[in-house]
């Protein structure tokens, strides 16, 4: 005869005369196996500590956005610190700064951009910065004229910018181009305002304090 092991669920077997098979079958696996064998106990008490790290894991998964309004002011503190009033638009993909003068260039193998600020009242002063991909953007005659308005795309240097909102700083990529028919010379698309977790109120405005990173 062999030996009972500690999981062996022949040691109930006065049990299973008082019960029919299907509910034999059920005990020995909720008994015989979860609790009488060691093994399934440390089972079920790992699965028991990873159910209760999920609940609390929860909450911060499940973080609400920072909502802002439709205008914010954004600071740039790569170039010179400009406070600038921007335009959130969900319906755009990038982000877009005014610029003018924009003049790519070949340093060290790579590829840069050098341009000035097409913005009210900016200096004339020359900023450099590494081009991170050139992208094809849809303009349109109007910043909010509907999608088959839009013209043939254009090509856009984009760089990596520094962009500070209330007192959250990120980095996003920011396309160039000119801006100065348009009324805010900054454009937060969608992939800028995911970076920042933002969501957006179109009847609030400047809901975020001055920038301050």
């Amino acid at each position: 005869m062999q030996p009972k092991t500690l999981c062996d669920p022949k040691h109930d077997a006065e049990r299973h005369k008082r019960h029919s098979h299907a509910e034999r079958g059920n005990d020995l696996i909720d008994n015989g196996l979860k609790f009488r064998c060691p093994f399934f106990k440390e089972v079920h008490y790992v699965k028991s500590i990873l159910a209760l790290l999920s609940l609390v894991a929860l909450p911060v998964l499940a973080a609400e956005p920072t909502l802002y309004g439709r205008y914010e002011y954004i600071a740039l503190p790569e170039i010179g610190g400009e406070v600038l009033k921007a335009k959130m638009d969900t319906g755009a993909l990038t982000a877009s700064l005014s610029a003018k003068d924009i003049e790519m260039f070949t340093r060290d193998g790579d590829e840069w951009v050098r341009f000035r600020l097409a913005t009210k009242d900016a200096s004339n002063k020359v900023y450099e910065h590494k081009i991170a991909r050139i992208s094809k953007i849809k303009t349109r005659s109007e910043e909010d004229a509907d999608d088959d308005e839009a013209t043939a795309p254009t090509k856009r240097p984009v760089v990596d910018l520094e962009l500070c909102l209330g007192n959250v700083k990120r980095t996003v990529e920011v396309n160039l181009t000119d801006r100065s028919s348009f009324n805010y010379p900054l454009l937060i698309g969608a992939k800028a305002l995911r970076e920042f977790g933002a969501a957006v109120n179109p009847a609030r405005r400047f809901t975020a304090d001055k920038p301050d990173c």
